[in-house]
């Protein structure tokens, strides 16, 4: 036979543990990746980025969009360190593309890619992550190779 008056108390207590669980777990679990940090020798710069790492929406890329505000980006996912090679075709503004390895350090930028330009942007070194902001942002900044990305995502190979 259990005591009524123990168990109120216990169950306040599990009604508890549940609603915190419930309002935490989803938070947790929807760790921001819209944000990001480079940190170079003249500071810590922070960018609001939208990550892609599928075919389509690497492809897609930065494709059409007319302006990005000086702290917006897109961060490239390859889920593996890789050569890698982009192009500005159908790309409106100048863009600063910045190769990062998968520990987050830079390795390469190439500073204002021309719109409309098919050439190829060679990453030169195998890297995980592509960032692309405004052009010439990467200047401003101070940004050069050695430097480091902060994300969620850096440090995570995808593990198939």
């Amino acid at each position: 036979m259990f005591h009524a008056q123990g168990l109120a108390p216990a169950l306040r207590r599990a009604a508890v543990a549940v609603a915190i669980a419930t309002v935490a777990l989803p938070l947790a679990a929807c760790s921001d990746e819209g944000k990001l940090v480079l940190h170079s020798a003249t500071g810590d710069y922070r960018f609001n980025v939208e990550v892609v790492d599928t075919p389509e929406s690497r492809a897609q890329g930065l494709m059409f969009v007319q302006e990005l505000a000086d702290d917006a980006g897109m961060l490239f996912d390859f889920k593996e360190e890789r050569p890698v090679s982009f192009w500005m075709r159908n790309t409106f503004i100048p863009l600063d593309m910045i190769f990062v390895g998968a520990d987050g350090v830079v390795k390469t930028i190439h500073v204002n890619a021309r719109p409309h330009d098919v050439t190829s942007i060679p990453s030169e070194v195998p890297v995980q992550f592509v960032l692309e902001i405004p052009g010439g942002r990467s200047v401003e900044i101070g940004l050069k190779p050695g430097d480091t990305m902060e994300h969620d995502r850096v440090g995570t190979l995808a593990i198939d």
